[in-house]
């Protein structure tokens, strides 16, 4: 079992900076993949990023690419998703996943799921 809490979420203008966390316990990350979705109002919940523990290859959301970073401390079991340049449009509840395999895109392949932390961005 893998327990995931995130946290870092807030109120920000546009164009500011947030970094969200995702620390796991119960086990380690180690094998995991670790997955940012995020799901607005009103709208399916859909993927952002995702960075494999053992090559670190990083993927991202066209939405995301060249304003977020993902990033990963195995010394911490921490993933880490740095937004930039932030828009009213990424306004949602940002959840932390882990999967063993599969598509990184598909929220099917992951089995385990934080709580969730509430970004909004203002104009």
């Amino acid at each position: 079992q893998v327990q995931l809490v995130e946290s870092g979420g807030g109120l920000v203008q546009a164009g500011g900076s947030l970094r969200l966390s995702c620390a796991a316990s119960g086990r380690t990350f180690g094998s995991y993949t670790g997955g940012w979705f995020r799901q607005a109002p009103g709208k399916e919940r859909e993927f952002v990023s995702a960075i494999t523990w053992s090559t670190t290859s990083s993927y991202y959301a066209d939405s995301v690419k060249g304003r977020f970073t993902i990033s990963r401390d195995g010394a911490k079991n921490t993933v880490y998703l740095e937004m930039n340049s932030l828009k009213p449009e990424d306004t949602a509840v940002y959840y932390c996943a882990a999967s063993r395999g599969g598509s990184v895109f598909s929220q099917h392949n992951y089995a385990y799921w934080g709580q969730g932390t509430q970004v909004t961005v203002s104009s």
